[in-house]
């Protein structure tokens, strides 16, 4: 399996080349998680439910994400838990956290997880980088916009994915990709 520091990465997927990896990105959060397809389609869920049913609605939908594009997703990248996290919703972001890597775990889809500050700095080349940064990153590259910040990361995050296992789809200066070493990477993603 290619990773990002192989010589010979293949670059992003031709007719003629392998099918591109099926990543799945969440940018979870209890009142609007981001979901990037494995297609690059984005969305926002906003759960209708209150209280605890919002995690198994939120659930719901990413099980539903998961083969939403036809195959179902190989991989699952996903920003971890802000470490400054304080009051409701430092409680209640991990516990949506849990809910998703528990289901993820049930039905045997390798994820991974990326630290807020590694996936700014990815997309921007600065950990601290604000919401419109990241949005500004996505047009500059892809010429892509989103109808929230939650797309957006998400976004970012199975652009990440596909970054690592050697098929990205757009150029970033290596010292923004070495960013992606700090997060724990199956060595191996079955197709």
């Amino acid at each position: 399996m290619s990773t990002l520091f192989d010589s010979e990465v293949p670059a992003a997927t031709t007719a003629a080349g392998p099918p591109a990896l099926r990543i799945l990105g969440l940018d979870l959060s209890i009142g609007a998680t981001g979901i990037c397809l494995a297609d690059g389609r984005t969305l926002t869920v906003k759960p209708k439910a209150k209280g605890d049913a919002r995690l198994n609605e939120i659930r719901g939908h990413i099980g539903a994400s998961i083969t939403a594009t036809g195959e179902p997703v190989e991989l699952v990248v996903m920003e971890d838990v802000p470490s400054t996290m304080q009051g409701a919703a430092g409680k209640v972001i991990p516990m949506l956290h849990g809910t998703v890597r528990a289901m993820l775990l049930d039905i045997g889809l390798p994820y991974v997880v990326i630290a807020p500050a590694t996936l700014k700095a990815y997309a921007t080349g600065k950990g601290n980088a604000d919401k419109t940064a990241m949005a500004m990153a996505a047009y500059k590259r892809a010429e892509i916009e989103f109808g929230d910040d939650n797309q957006c990361d998400a976004w970012w995050l199975r652009a990440a994915g596909l970054d690592w296992y050697g098929q990205p789809e757009f150029t970033l200066p290596q010292a923004q990709r070495e960013r992606l070493t700090k997060a724990v990477w199956p060595a191996e993603v079955t197709r």
